[in-house]
């Protein structure tokens, strides 16, 4: 079965958001971008550039152990590299602000 096209980031949310129905998968996204934005913020504030390096092994070493431990399904980074980003921070969002449940029933 071909893979879907998704056209614009509102289409692609709620295919994201269903990639990441196991909450085990969810926290440890949340705890991986919490270390990428904590790490940013660091590297700036202290004029530390080479923890930059950290980055993507924070955010995706977190986020592609959830796949493939607990969800059982390939990373959508894989395919949608920029949406799959732009989710992720999105998630992380919902999840901070308590509106992530409401979220995974609305789609």
């Amino acid at each position: 079965m071909a893979e879907r096209i998704y056209k614009s980031f509102k289409e692609f949310y709620p295919y994201y958001l269903k990639e990441h129905s196991d909450k085990t998968n969810r926290t440890l996204h949340f705890i991986g971008t919490g270390l990428v934005i904590a790490t940013l913020i660091i590297a700036l504030f202290l004029k530390k550039f080479n923890l930059l390096f950290f980055i993507p092994i924070l955010g995706y070493g977190f986020a592609w152990f959830g796949h493939f431990k607990f969800e059982k399904n390939k990373p959508a980074t894989f395919t949608y590299p920029l949406w799959s980003l732009a989710s992720d921070f999105l998630m992380f969002y919902h999840i901070l602000t308590g509106q992530i449940d409401k979220k995974m029933k609305d789609y």
